[in-house]
């Protein structure tokens, strides 16, 4: 049956094959293949369901994890356009009907011939709740997705119901995830937990904040916006605020690919695999910033602005970096000395800093800022301590730990808070 589908591929050795020709078998499997190859299929089974925080039916959940993370013709038709087309449609249809039979499928006949309790696999509980995969509200609805299709009364609805996941959620590593990293082959992999911070969680700068959500809610609505550079003191929520933008925009299509420096010349080809996406993504660069023997800056130059191929609209790049400029100047491109070519010096250094059309300065909080800081981080961590104790202790800590910024008041707090200290455990 599985041999049949033609976009739904999946490898010869897969699970998906090897347990659709157990089912296939039904009660003669037993003497065909052994005992050894349903086992073996279950307990992929029960670690797939446990790595990714399934539950229940877990073969039905494996079924729909496989058409939600299946880019093909069609599941990219649904994601982009809101459909696949009239033929790539029909050959869906064909691919439907079979998994269709796949979802209702009896395991009761399997189970009963090598003598594994049903209940197993049709009532899987997981302790693993949160998942090592997806987010959690992603999973959730992957596995009401299981429970939706296995409720379908024909193909056409079960084709429906496949379609209108696609448009709502989108397909594959690039439609289930908010945040990725670039691999060693350069492969854009998924970062499951990403921090859950969100703009109330930092305290201050809000003309900086406003700035950077009005440039993003631009780009998420189509419209021309700029990259972004947040450069500034250290600790002062220049890399949180990135976090708090995915974590704010991702329902409205925002993803986020980190990028380091080493990674830079790979910068076209990754590009080259999102552009025609239906999501907005912001190459992120945390902590910029060359030194004057690096050169690698030149590929990001030509990416945001100055190569032959114009950068996709659906592309941002945001940076953040305790220097403006981003590469290190030296007195001596300033001297007089060598006039001739000072200029060409200076210029070639800035150059890759005005690429940036918005630039976000977090300065280092002042005394009554920085108290500000500790007190609301102090609320939100329910310690309860007097409040001119409190900042006695915070500013005293702040002198022998780097100073004043939102870095060091949420370190002083977590050692009060591990402390035991004011009421917090």
């Amino acid at each position: 049956m599985v041999e049949r589908l033609v976009l739904y591929r999946f490898p010869k050795d897969s699970l998906l094959h090897r347990f659709g020709r157990l089912l296939e078998l039904g009660e003669d499997a037993g003497d065909i293949v052994g005992g050894s190859a349903f086992f073996d299929c279950v307990g992929e089974l029960v670690d797939f369901a446990s790595i990714h925080g399934y539950s229940g039916n877990i073969w039905q959940a494996y079924l729909a994890h496989l058409l939600v993370t299946s880019e093909n013709a069609y599941s990219l038709g649904c994601e982009i356009r809101g459909d696949g087309g009239d033929c790539v449609s029909r050959i869906a249809a064909g691919d439907f009907a079979l998994l269709r039979e796949l979802f209702a499928a009896d395991l009761s006949v399997l189970c009963a011939e090598f003598g594994f309790p049903e209940e197993q696999l049709l009532g899987f509980s997981n302790q693993n709740l949160g998942g090592e995969v997806f987010q959690v509200r992603i999973r959730d609805c992957i596995m009401k997705l299981a429970q939706d299709l296995a409720a379908t009364e024909s193909v056409e609805m079960f084709q429906q119901t496949v379609s209108e996941f696609y448009r709502n959620f989108g397909v594959g590593v690039l439609g289930l995830h908010k945040a990725f990293r670039i691999g060693e082959e350069g492969e854009i992999l998924p970062v499951a937990k990403i921090s859950p911070v969100c703009f109330e969680d930092l305290v201050g700068y809000d003309m900086q904040k406003q700035l950077l959500c009005s440039n993003t809610e631009a780009f998420l609505a189509g419209k021309r916006a700029n990259n972004c550079l947040l450069y500034g003191a250290a600790g002062t929520g220049k890399s949180s605020s990135i976090k708090a933008l995915i974590n704010q925009y991702y329902g409205q299509g925002l993803r986020i690919i980190e990028v380091y420096k080493h990674q830079f010349r790979e910068l076209s080809k990754i590009i080259g695999r999102i552009k025609n996406r239906n999501y907005r993504f912001i190459l992120y660069m945390d902590d910029l910033s060359f030194e004057e023997f690096e050169t690698d800056y030149k590929y990001l130059k030509a990416v945001i602005e100055g190569g032959l191929e114009e950068r996709p609209r659906n592309v941002l790049i945001y940076a953040t970096s305790n220097r403006r400029h981003l590469i290190r100047e030296s007195f001596s491109d300033r001297s007089d000395m060598d006039d001739l070519h000072r200029s060409d010096t200076k210029q070639e250094k800035i150059s890759l800093s005005a690429r940036f059309g918005v630039k976000i300065m977090y300065d280092s909080p002042n005394k009554k800022e920085f108290n500000e800081i500790c007190l609301s981080l102090a609320k939100s961590y329910g310690i309860e301590m007097e409040e001119a104790a409190l900042l006695a202790k915070a500013n005293a800590w702040e002198v022998s730990h780097g100073g004043r910024s939102g870095r060091t008041a949420r370190q002083f707090l977590d050692y009060l808070a591990g402390a035991g200290q004011g009421g917090a455990a």
